[in-house]
This record gives C-alpha cells, structure tokens and sequence, in this order.
C-alpha cells in the first residue's frame, strides 16, 4: 500500500494527497498515519511544503467528513424513530432510549468531534453521529477542522523529520492504533451486555 500511495502522491502531488485523505475518512482502513508520514518525507524530496501537504491533506480529510456527515443527516432521529415504531419491540429500543442519546451528543458533541479526530477509525466514523443528531454545521466544520489539522501537522512533521526511518515511528502509531482498537472493542462488549442486562430488567 505504501508504494501506491507514494505513486499517487508522485504522479498528483497535492491533488493527490487530497483524494487520499478523503478516501481514507470514507474507508478508514486506508491508513492516514501512512499517508501523511509519506507526504511529509515527500516534502524533502519533492517541491510540496509542509504548509502545502497540511493543507490538502485538511482539505481531504474535511470534505470526507462532510459527507458522512451527511449520510448522518439521512439517518436522523425522526427516521430513527420511524425504525423504532416498526422494530422497537423486537430491537427491544424506546424513542427515549433514542433521545437520550441525542441529548448526550447535543451536550457533549463538539468536544467528542474534536478528539475523536485524533483517534484511529473514530475520527473517520464520528461525523455519523454528528449527522444524526442535527448537530449545527458550522460547529461540526470547525471543530473537525481544527482537530484535523493537529492531527495532520503531528503527523506531517513526523515523516519530514523521521524520512527514511519513518517505518520505527508506524510501529508506534500501530501500537496506539491496536491499543485503541482493544478499547473500542472492550467498550463494545460492555454496550452489549449493558444492552442485555436492561433487557432481562424489562422483562422481569
């Protein structure tokens, strides 16, 4: 993968960086530490600038955001809801359940948009959450952008300064990035045996 996307950044440059980003905010296995690590190193062998390859890379990240902000928007509460009066009893979901959790993202969302975009897979999936909770756009934009452009700076720098030996510095994003895959998954299994746990409740 390392070698496509350094072709893609040799033969588009900046619009290439751009398209990549955007693809990896859509399909977050495409990795941005791998992309912006590059784009950094490719600053010291290319005529990009750090400036330049931060911007496209914001440009990138920022419009994939928007469009699963979007797709979030498809799927808003009152849809949600219409789901719940058909499945509720089997999905064993009230509306309350459902605004509650619109509740929490309205109180907490803004702080939850911006460091989730320094978290692996869940800085490309949280602008969903956003959609769905009709979360004002200007504040989506401005907190993903500004959490966006930390996120791309670190990492930018760090290819420019680490160059050729920049595979010790993936090992430890790898690191960070498997550790925080083990929460999430940790967190998952605690949703659902919360989510069984009120069940049985209801039915007792």
């Amino acid at each position: 993968m390392e070698q496509w996307i350094t072709s893609v950044m040799s033969d588009y440059g900046y619009i290439g960086i751009f398209f990549l980003i955007m693809l990896e905010n859509i399909f977050p296995p495409i990795p941005s530490e791998l992309i912006l690590t590059v784009g950094g190193f490719m600053t010291t062998t290319s005529t990009m600038t750090i400036p330049g390859v931060i911007a496209a890379a914001t440009g990138g990240s920022v419009l994939g955001a928007i469009i699963l902000y979007g797709i979030g928007l498809l799927l808003d509460v009152e849809r949600l809801e219409k789901i719940i009066d058909k499945y509720g009893n089997w999905l064993r979901v009230k509306h309350e359940d459902i605004h509650r959790a619109d509740a929490w993202f309205d109180r907490y969302g803004i702080w939850t948009i911006f460091f989730g975009r320094l978290v692996p897979l869940v800085r490309s999936l949280i602008s969903i959450p956003a959609g769905m909770s009709n979360m004002k756009f200007w504040q989506f934009l401005l907190f993903t952008t500004i959490g966006t452009v930390l996120w791309n700076t670190v990492l930018v720098y760090i290819g420019e300064a680490v160059g050729d030996n920049r595979e010790k510095i993936l090992e430890q994003l790898d690191i960070y990035s498997n550790v925080v895959y083990a929460l999430i998954a940790v967190a998952v299994v605690v949703a659902i045996w919360y989510y069984f746990k009120k069940i049985r409740t209801r039915t007792n």
